[in-house]
C-alpha cells in the first residue's frame, strides 16, 4: 500500500459497518472505535493483512498484537484452550477492557504473536466494534490505530493525524469512553500477572479470580525488546513529540513553570489548578482525583498540546491509588521516558 492513498472516513451507520466488513474481508485495514482507544483492525487469520498493520504503524515485529472477538466462537478460532480461571475472568469482565493471554492455536499466523505461544484476546464493549467484528465474520487483530510509540488515538481525527493515507478506512463513532488501553493479564497456576494496567484493576481481577494478582514490573533494559512478554510493556510508549515533564504536586508544577526554560512549555492543567502569568499553551484537564475523567481526556489533551509545537509538556501525576490511577501512572511514566 502506498502512502498517498486517501483513507476513507466512514460514519457508524449500518451501511458503513457493512462496508468496513467488506474492506476487512478483502484484506484491508480499518481503524475501529472501542471503549478503550481506536484499534487498527485486520482479519487475524490473514497473514498479509496482519503484516500490513506492522507496515502502516511502523511497528516492530517483536511487539505482539491483540486479537478482538465478538463471541466465544471467534475466541475458539484463535485460542487452543481456556483454563478455568481465565473463564471466570471472561464471565466477569467481558465484554470489556480486559485482554487475557491464552495458549494460541498453532496455525495462527506467528507474526501476530511475535512467535510467542500465548495470544492476547479480548471482547470489546463498544457496540460499533462488535458490529464490525460481526460484519467481518472473523476475529480481528487490532492494536492501537497510531504510529508505533506515539500517543494512542481516542478519536477518528487522532487516527487520521497518524495514519491518513496508510490505511483503507476509519469508522468514526466519536470519542472513546475509557481513553486508555485495556488491562492485559495472564493466569498462571498459582497467580495472575497483570502486564499492563487499564480499565479493570488488579484488585477487581483478584476478587473475581480468587488468586493472588500482581502488577508486572519489567526488569529489562532498552535494546532487549525481544524479552517483552506482552503487548504494552515497552520502555517508552504513548509518547508525544514534545518531552513530557512530570510533576507530583501543584507546588512543584508552579516551581517548574517559574523556571525560564519552561516559560513556553505546554501544560495539562487539572481543574482548580492555576498557573498565573504562564505564557505557554494550557490545556484544561479534569479533576486530579477523578481517574475516569483524567483517563478519558489524557490522550486528547496530550495530542492537542503536542500539535502546538511546544518542546515540553508539563503534566501532574495523580496520587497512585490503584485502578485507573495505576493505568495513568503507567502511561505517563512511559511517555516521559527519553528512551
Amino acid at each position: 500500500m502506498t502512502e498517498n492513498i486517501h483513507t476513507l472516513r466512514l460514519d457508524a451507520s449500518s451501511e458503513s459497518v457493512e462496508l468496513a466488513g467488506r474492506i476487512l474481508r478483502a484484506g484491508g485495514l480499518v481503524a475501529m472505535p472501542t471503549e478503550t482507544v481506536y484499534g487498527l483492525a485486520a482479519i487475524a487469520w490473514d497473514f498479509t493483512a496482519v503484516e500490513r498493520i506492522f507496515v502502516a504503524k511502523r511497528r516492530p515485529h517483536w511487539d505482539p498484537l491483540i486479537v478482538h472477538a465478538a463471541d466465544a466462537t471467534m475466541v475458539a478460532e484463535v485460542v487452543e484452550q481456556i483454563d478455568a480461571v481465565s473463564g471466570r475472568l471472561m464471565d466477569a469482565f467481558w465484554p470489556g477492557p480486559l485482554t487475557l493471554l491464552l495458549p494460541r492455536r498453532p496455525d495462527l499466523p506467528h507474526v501476530l504473536t511475535a512467535d510467542r505461544e500465548l495470544v492476547g484476546v479480548r471482547m470489546p464493549a463498544h457496540p460499533v466494534a462488535l458490529q464490525i467484528l460481526r460484519a467481518a465474520a472473523a476475529p480481528l487483530a487490532a492494536p492501537s490505530a497510531n504510529l508505533f510509540g506515539h500517543v494512542s488515538p481516542t478519536t477518528a481525527d487522532h487516527v487520521l493525524a497518524d495514519l491518513d493515507g496508510r490505511i483503507d478506512a476509519v469508522v468514526d463513532a466519536g470519542s472513546c469512553a475509557i481513553g486508555v488501553e485495556s488491562t492485559v493479564a495472564e493466569c498462571r497456576a498459582d497467580e495472575i500477572v497483570v502486564y499492563r494496567a487499564g480499565g479493570v484493576s488488579v484488585a477487581d481481577i483478584e476478587r473475581a479470580a480468587g488468586l493472588p494478582t500482581r502488577l508486572y514490573v519489567p526488569h529489562i533494559t532498552p535494546g532487549t525488546p525481544e524479552s517483552l512478554p506482552s503487548p504494552g510493556v515497552g520502555i517508552r510508549h504513548y509518547a508525544t513529540r514534545a518531552t513530557v515533564v512530570l510533576v507530583r504536586s501543584r507546588a512543584q508544577m508552579e516551581e517548574v513553570l517559574a523556571e525560564p526554560s519552561h516559560h513556553q512549555a505546554g501544560v495539562l492543567l487539572p481543574l482548580g489548578w492555576y498557573v498565573p502569568g504562564h505564557t505557554g499553551p494550557i490545556r484544561q484537564w479534569a479533576d486530579i482525583d477523578n481517574a475516569p475523567a483524567l483517563a478519558e481526556s489524557l490522550y486528547r489533551g496530550l495530542r492537542a498540546l503536542d500539535a502546538t509545537g511546544v518542546m515540553e509538556i508539563v503534566v501532574p501525576l495523580p496520587l497512585q491509588r490503584g485502578g485507573l490511577f495505576a493505568a495513568l501512572h503507567d502511561r505517563l511514566e512511559k511517555a516521559a521516558r527519553k528512551s
